[in-house]
């Protein structure tokens, strides 16, 4: 298998190097350098035609894309540690905070990034008014998180998971854009140096 994907501080990409990280599992990689327009190549497109990292080549020939799908493909085929639970009860609990963190956390970053940020000034027309008024949506959502994370020690509970890695990557790319963790946030802050310690935070 390869995995074809970004560096820092591209989040999706970054999601599945954390998770094989977790997991101790090491893919041939091939960079798909965005800034470049790589994604966009009739090569790539080939591949996913959405021109969107991370994408893998399985042995057969055929591609998967989408992070979280490749994520739970390479589950499939090495369960342990389990990062997507085992119970249906943990499965769904996990799944229900991916989707959180996702629609209501990374779509508002996502806005701030599209349509504020001088990177993406070129590849789309931007709505300034559009990607500010989200700040203050992100600002509620943090503060929400952090009620929530009062309670347990990692997204979706006592043990660390494929939620975590779906905040985390989340979360770091909101502080490079300019949207970080608010100051009275401490379980969010929390959270952060807690999984900010594990080896495959680096990655």
């Amino acid at each position: 298998m390869k995995l074809y994907g970004e560096d820092n501080p591209a989040p999706n990409p970054r999601r599945v190097r954390i998770f094989l990280a977790e997991k101790g599992l090491t893919l041939d990689h091939e960079r798909v350098p965005l800034r470049e327009r790589a994604h966009k190549a009739t090569a790539f497109l080939d591949k996913n035609s959405l021109g969107q990292v991370p994408v893998l080549e399985l042995d057969d020939g055929s591609f998967l894309s989408e992070s979280v799908s490749i994520c739970r493909y390479l589950e499939g085929l090495h369960p342990q540690p389990p990062l997507f639970g085992t119970s249906p009860k943990e499965q769904a609990t996990i799944d229900m905070w991916i989707r959180r963190i996702e629609l209501q956390l990374m779509m508002p970053i996502a806005h701030i990034w599209r349509h504020t940020h001088p990177l993406t000034a070129g590849l789309l027309t931007q709505f300034t008014d559009f990607g500010e008024s989200n700040r203050a949506h992100a600002d509620r959502v943090y503060h929400w998180l952090d009620q929530e994370l009062a309670k347990t020690s990692f997204i979706a509970g006592e043990a660390y998971t494929m939620a975590d890695i779906i905040a985390l990557t989340t979360i770091d790319f909101g502080r490079f854009i300019g949207v970080p963790i608010p100051d009275d946030c401490a379980h969010v802050t929390a959270w952060l140096a807690r999984v900010g310690q594990r080896p495959s935070a680096t990655a």
